[in-house]
This record gives C-alpha cells, sequence and structure tokens, in this order.
C-alpha cells in the first residue's frame, strides 16, 4: 500500500477547482471540480493524490465525514503591515463626517502613517502578527501584503522587511507589493513626490517586493503619474498591479490593461469601455466587497456585469484600518449576498483566480497532485453553506505545507 504523512478521507465534499492553468472566467468560475465523499493524500508539502476511496497507509488521518476540504483562502489584496488604528473614525461617520472632514480633523490615512512612521520593526511584527493569526484561523494560507503607510523611503523599506521577517517566521506566505504611491505625503508636493517613488523609492526598494501598486484616483495620483511610476516599476521587474476607479471613473481599468497589469483593484466606478478592455486582455480584477460595507456605501463594484463581460474576477478583504477585516468567508459572504456573486463563483474568486492575481496558481489556489498542500477543512456539509451560515468561522482545520496548524 502507498504511504502518505497525511490522509484526510470521508469528505462530504472536495472542492478541488482542477482543470484550468489559466485565470478563470464566465461560466468556469462555477466549475469547481466537486469530489463527493473524497479524500485527499499529502506527503511532504505537497498533494499526493485526491480522489474517492484513496488507499493510503498514512502517519496521520483526519476523518472529514460532514465537512468539506477546499484549497485554503488566498487573501490577493491586503494591507497588513500598519500602526494606528482608526476606530475612533467610526462614531464620525455616523455622524455623517466625510472622509475629508474626517482627515481634516487628524484621521484618514495621515493618522495611521505618523503611527506607522513612528513604530520599529519589533512592534509592527507583533501588531502584523496578530492580524495574521486570525487570518490562519480564518482560512486565509496566502496573502499580499502592500507597503504603503510610509510615504518615505525610510518607513516604506521598514514596512517591507517587516512583511519579509513575518513571511519567513510566520506559516503564512506574504507575497509583497511596494505601493508608495498610496498618498502625497504632507512633506512633499505632488510632482515631488512622484519623482522620488520614480527615482529613490523604486530603485532601492525593488529586491524587496513582486508588484509595484498605485491608488489612481482623483486628488491622488492620475493615470499619467500612475503609467510613469509602474511603468518605472515594470524596467525594475516589479509587477504592474492597480487600485482603479474606486470613487469614480478615472480611467484606472483602461490603464491597467494598456500597461498589461496583472491585477485592477476596486473597480466600483470603472467605464464600460475600461473593463471590456480589461477583459480583452485577461487582466483579473480584485473586488473588495469590504470597502463600501465599511464605508457605510449603497454601492458595490458590480461583479455581475464583470464576469459576463469576461473579467476574471477574484476577491479579497482589502484588510486596513479603514476596512478591518481578516476573515476571508465573510468576503464571500458579501461577495454573494451583496455582489450577486454565485457561492461558486464567490469560491473560485477567493482560491483560484486570487492565486492568479498573485502570480501564484501555478502552486496553490487549486487541491491538485504536485500542488502546494495548503487547504482548510470547514465545518459545513457542502460549499453552499459558506455564504448561506455567516457570522461565524466555519473552519475546522487549517493544512499549511502539509503541516496541521494547531491554534
Amino acid at each position: 500500500m502507498k504511504t502518505a504523512d497525511l490522509l484526510i478521507e470521508n469528505a462530504n465534499e472536495i472542492v478541488t477547482l482542477k482543470g484550468k492553468n489559466h485565470p478563470r472566467i464566465q461560466s468556469e468560475m462555477n466549475e469547481l471540480g466537486v469530489i463527493k465523499k473524497g479524500s485527499i493524500a499529502i506527503k511532504d508539502d505537497k498533494i499526493l493524490d485526491v480522489g474517492s476511496n484513496l488507499q493510503y497507509k498514512a502517519k496521520n488521518k483526519i476523518d472529514a465525514k460532514g465537512k468539506i476540504v477546499l484549497p485554503g483562502f488566498v487573501d490577493s489584496h491586503t494591507h497588513v503591515i500598519f500602526s494606528g488604528s482608526r476606530e475612533f473614525e467610526l462614531d464620525m461617520k455616523l455622524k455623517g463626517f466625510s472622509y475629508m472632514d474626517i482627515l481634516n480633523k487628524g484621521g484618514g490615512i495621515f493618522y495611521t502613517v505618523d503611527k506607522t512612521r513612528k513604530s520599529n520593526i519589533n512592534d509592527l511584527i507583533e501588531q502584523s502578527k496578530i492580524r495574521l493569526n486570525n487570518m490562519l484561523k480564518y482560512g486565509t494560507t496566502t496573502c499580499e501584503g502592500k507597503s504603503g503607510y510610509g510615504l518615505n523611503i525610510e518607513t516604506e523599506l521598514k514596512i517591507l522587511k517587516t512583511q519579509k521577517i513575518l513571511n519567513d517566521s510566520h506559516p503564512i506566505d506574504i507575497i509583497s507589493t511596494f505601493l508608495g504611491a498610496h498618498a502625497v505625503p504632507k512633506e512633499c508636493n505632488i510632482d515631488e513626490y512622484v519623482d522620488l517613488i520614480i527615482n529613490d523609492m523604486i530603485p532601492k526598494l525593488s529586491n524587496y517586493a513582486k508588484f509595484c501598486d498605485v491608488f489612481c484616483e482623483k486628488g491622488v495620483f492620475t493615470v499619467s503619474q500612475a503609467r510613469s511610476i509602474l511603468n518605472a516599476g515594470k524596467k525594475k521587474g516589479l509587477i504592474p498591479k492597480i487600485h482603479a476607479d474606486e470613487i469614480i471613473d478615472t480611467g484606472g481599468a483602461a490603464l491597467a490593461a494598456d500597461i498589461n497589469a496583472i491585477s485592477a483593484d476596486h473597480l466600483l466606478r470603472s467605464s464600460k469601455d475600461g473593463l471590456e478592455l480589461m477583459a480583452k486582455k485577461g487582466i483579473i480584477g480584485v473586488l473588495l466587497p469590504a470597502t463600501p460595507f465599511s464605508l457605510m456605501m449603497n454601492e458595490y463594484a458590480n461583479a455581475r456585469n464583470m464576469i459576463d463581460t469576461g473579467i476574471p474576477v477574484a476577491i479579497a478583504t482589502d484588510l486596513n484600518p479603514n476596512c478591518w477585516t481578516e476573515s476571508m468567508q465573510f468576503i464571500i459572504q458579501l461577495a454573494c449576498l451583496n455582489m450577486k456573486m454565485t457561492p461558486a463563483e464567490a469560491i473560485t474568486a477567493a482560491t483560484y483566480n486570487a492565486a492568479c492575481a498573485i502570480d501564484l496558481n501555478n502552486h496553490i489556489g487549486s487541491l491538485e497532485i504536485g500542488k502546494q498542500a495548503d487547504l482548510v477543512i470547514l465545518d459545513c456539509p457542502n460549499y453552499m453553506f459558506i455564504p448561506y451560515h455567516y457570522g461565524i468561522n466555519l473552519v475546522d482545520r487549517v493544512i499549511k505545507n502539509g503541516k496541521i496548524i494547531n491554534f
């Protein structure tokens, strides 16, 4: 009899998402590759076999009767490293204060920037480790992490170094994105800061990140400035991403297509033409439903239209001090209840397409032989229960790199 390190058996469903090697679009997003009464065998840190009634001698066995198994969630848009929580802003929002009102009263992004600049690496590690632990408990096994709460070279480097230390020491894999162009610091005008990003930050920080991102939005960075920054990043080997069209349609979706970004994120206000260009180029749309939820907005990104247009859609938490959630289960629930995605589409968006959005779909995002053994066991009878039974943590076990995580 063949041997494995770990055998998970008797699962009501194994949601494999097998069979595709490209970002999933349209009807493909509903093809979950579900195996009923399934088993999965793991050896070392890889998936050895997936199927029904597998016969393996294993050092460890898990009886998943009554439960489901699916790939570990991939959170493809986070700002996980920061100091300066802003719970005091909630009262202000409820009283009708606008974002600019809150900013002028000492809140907003510059409050977090100030606190992050004043924190040392050890402070950032300890605070961020708590957030990562919560993410893991809720089933996230890989995340993207952005800088952007430094807005100077010293603090941006500090954030990226913190992510590297945590990537090396924490079970969750953290893929780093340089987001120096998150806002314009108070000590610079915008032209000076764009010049600093292109000629100083990117050359010195590119070895610490895989992606380069820009917050392309009215009052922040224009399409022209974003193009210059992202092209500078490309010259240093950084793959472009973009915060696009969150508040108004700036043309960010079209820019993402024009520069062949791996993803464009938010997309609440993107034009029909911009979205069609993204679909034509296969640019992944990373939708962040917790952001309008936390901002108490009535409008969400039009996921239904994007999927029908042919955009490969991913979903993510946008974890940050203004949108503080570590739960991808909650994001799946919002995607279904507020963006009208099917449960299957939302699961695809939180696993395989999310892995595509950070260029890791050859390693994670589906349960297939030879892939990294990152998976979660959920205490529910089928995948439809994830958005149906909300407000609790459905995770029973998390397996990362073939190891059972003990909480």
